[in-house]
């Protein structure tokens, strides 16, 4: 499910594909595959702004960021990585990036206007 995804879910979103599938499974349990994906690097777990649900993704080792309606919560992919302009500036100061997390939050075009 999280293969053919081109935006994170929730574990509630898994289960209800699952579901269309014809696929059974208790909620407890996608919890449980996902945290030992997540321990095994498989999947990449994030947690949005104000919304007490977690987001799951397969990680496909790549450079990714979203921007996160904060009314519907529907997570746009970004195109490039706004950190690459700073890195350079970093790495002069002699800071040593391991690493980063950017989140962007607003209201997506539906909901700018509701």
């Amino acid at each position: 499910i999280l293969q053919n995804s081109d935006v994170p879910l929730s574990a509630a979103d898994i289960y209800s594909e699952m579901e269309k599938g014809g696929e059974k499974a208790w909620m407890s349990t996608i919890y449980r595959i996902l945290e030992l994906f997540i321990k095994h690097d498989m999947v990449i777990k994030t947690n949005i702004l104000n919304h007490d649900v977690a987001v799951y993704e397969l990680n496909r080792f790549e450079h990714k960021h979203y921007a996160v309606c904060l009314n519907c919560h529907r997570m746009i992919s970004m195109d490039s990585c706004p950190m690459d302009e700073f890195i350079p500036n970093l790495e002069d100061k002699d800071f040593r990036i391991l690493g980063h997390k950017l989140e962007i939050f607003g209201y997506c075009k539906d909901c700018k206007t509701a």
